[in-house]
């Protein structure tokens, strides 16, 4: 039966890069028998352009019969003086909260071709390979109640970090699992000596531990975790960590990589379903010119292969084209240093398809 991918380009350069994996999928479906069928939507800004809301009714009902969803970006200036309810972002955490995306998986890999392109010396970075799983939907970013009040004459925002030991639980196993395929070393990071709400994460974390002996797992302050980010960083195999954390914490390591479009990630539920999308935003300033990084987006084309298909032969040629096209030289401008030849978007993308035809010549000779 035919697996259903359900195509968000969202806004900016999200049109860009979603045409590059929607060739790519294309390509696998034709060349390599993946049997698999595309369906478009509606999500953020222009969702809310065409519709008047940033995650449409339909955009939803396809999300929910989907096998996975894929993702290029949302939001801009251009909606920003919008009500909180109806502003882009509201429709990517919508999409979380109701497919129940709770676990969001993002690595971080120093390709050896762009380690000099990190804003780090070489030798810190090099052979970087490490995953942050991230709390998707709970933490402050959804706890209640919140809002902006007066108080006393004048106006005051807040917003209520809430964790349950339930949610706690199941990221936890979400870790110790990649964890466990990887180098079996986890570090919880948390802020448990101001913050009651994550001495109760790590308690939690602590007991879910026991169920993985195989597994080592260490604790750290999240304000020491940034700092040993970029002072240490190879010391990490897998972090976990709470919702807002683990936003900040993963976009520090994505720059460690040399740039954010290079990298992937994944939202997934309980069942494995997920939703997969590329890291860097929706980059308004370059939209339209042909200059972004489609590499995250195949990528994230990658880990949907892997977690949410069962096609992890596929997933590995995809990543062997990424590794062939840079191997070749090839950069797009956020990764170019001044050596090999500077492409584009569109160049780009065909050049990981034609590695991945390259890769169909060799294994029928």
């Amino acid at each position: 039966m035919a697996k259903k991918i359900l195509l968000l380009a969202g806004d900016g350069i999200g049109s860009e890069v979603m045409a590059e994996a929607e060739k790519l999928l294309i390509f696998l479906r034709d060349e390599h028998a993946f049997q698999v069928e595309l369906e478009s939507g509606l999500v953020g800004g222009a969702a809310y352009d065409e519709i008047g809301s940033p995650l449409p009714e339909d955009t939803l009902q396809k999300a929910r019969t989907a096998d996975a969803i894929l993702l290029g970006a949302v939001g801009g200036p251009a909606w920003e003086r919008l009500p909180f309810d109806q502003r882009p972002e509201r429709g990517l955490l919508g999409l979380r909260s109701e497919l129940g995306l709770f676990a969001n998986l993002r690595p971080a890999i120093t390709y050896t071709q762009l380690a000099d392109a990190s804003s780090l010396k070489t030798e810190l970075v090099a052979g970087l390979d490490l995953m942050i799983v991230r709390e998707l939907t709970g933490g402050i970013y959804f706890g209640q109640p919140r809002g902006i009040r007066t108080v006393g004459g004048e106006r005051e925002g807040f917003n209520t970090l809430v964790y349950r030991e339930s949610e706690i639980e199941r990221i936890a196993h979400a870790a110790f699992r990649v964890a466990d395929k990887r180098s079996k070393r986890v570090c919880s990071v948390d802020k448990a000596n101001v913050l009651e709400c994550t001495e109760l994460w790590r308690e939690v974390v602590t007991e879910v531990a026991k169920h993985y002996p195989g597994c080592e797992l260490i604790h750290m302050y999240v304000d020491n975790a940034a700092m040993q980010l970029v002072r240490q960083p190879k010391q990490f195999d897998v972090i976990v960590t709470t919702n807002m954390f683990g936003d900040i914490l993963s976009d520090i390591a994505a720059m460690l990589t040399g740039s954010i479009g290079m990298l992937p990630s994944a939202s997934l539920n309980d069942q494995g379903k997920g939703m997969y999308e590329p890291v860097h935003g929706s980059a308004p300033d370059i939209a339209g010119l042909d200059k972004a990084n489609p590499l995250a987006t195949i990528l994230s084309v990658s880990m949907m292969l892997r977690y949410s298909l069962d096609q992890a032969e596929l997933a590995d040629l995809v990543n062997q084209s990424v590794h062939s096209v840079l191997a070749q030289g090839l950069r797009t401008a956020d990764i170019f240093t001044g050596a090999g030849q500077c492409v584009g978007t569109k160049q780009m993308g065909d050049a990981v398809i034609a590695s991945l035809g390259a890769e169909n010549s060799r294994q029928s000779a």
